[in-house]
């Protein structure tokens, strides 16, 4: 009898570890099927999302190309003074072509004269905007007008410049009121003397500021402050 439930008890353990291990194994092979699902998943999306951030990128180097090629608001203002019809006496007859003067600034003590050519006005105005743009110079301004009197001389034409109070305004005509507004200058008084031509004067113009000088210089010079010598 003994032997007997000995075997049964055997038996019944036997059975349970058996159940026991069917159960693991049936767990273990659903992990792994999840497991492989998973991964096949993420097999298939990763190729999408490879494919939206290189999109997503393609997008950013398209933006900043994009800033890097639009260029920043220029605060130079540029005016057409004069546009004149040029003739030049060639072999076989007569060549026609336009001469524009443009006078450019930013109205914050930068200002300067161009003068261009070409057959079509247009093409006169662009190199005569480049000229002035590549030849300008720093004008000294103090409290909206110039420090001192100063006087400019080109070709047959000379120009007066003289300091003035607040509320004065700009007393000038043609070119040279032009060059003065552009350099940002307020306050000032101006006489034009001898040639009338519009290009003469605006580099007559030039010339009278190019020979002022600020305080600061011409009291170093002195080996005075500034309040020094305007006491």
């Amino acid at each position: 009898m003994l032997e007997e439930e000995k075997n049964e008890n055997v038996e019944e353990t036997s059975e349970e570890t058996v159940d026991e291990t069917t159960q693991e194994t049936a767990e273990i092979a659903e992990e792994t099927v999840d497991v492989v699902e998973e991964a096949a998943e993420a097999q298939e999306e990763a190729p999408k999302k490879k494919v939206l951030r290189a999109s997503r990128a393609g997008r950013g180097e398209r933006k900043s190309r994009k800033e890097k090629t639009e260029k920043p608001a220029s605060d130079w203002t540029e005016r057409v003074v004069q546009v004149r019809r040029v003739t030049k006496v060639v072999k076989g007859g007569k060549k026609l072509s336009f001469r524009a003067v443009v006078i450019a600034g930013d109205g914050k003590g930068h200002v300067g004269v161009g003068c261009g050519k070409s057959s079509e006005v247009v093409g006169a105005i662009q190199k005569a905007v480049v000229d002035a743009r590549k030849n300008s110079i720093e004008v000294p301004v103090f409290k909206t007008t110039i420090p001192h009197i100063s006087t400019g001389r080109s070709g047959a034409g000379s120009v007066v410049l003289k300091p003035a109070s607040q509320g004065t305004g700009v007393i000038a005509g043609g070119a040279v009121r032009s060059v003065l507004e552009l350099a940002g200058i307020e306050n000032i008084l101006s006489k034009s003397l001898g040639s009338k031509s519009p290009l003469n004067a605006a580099r007559a113009t030039m010339e009278a500021l190019k020979a002022i000088k600020p305080f600061k210089v011409a009291a170093a010079k002195r080996g005075l402050t500034v309040k020094e010598m305007l006491s």
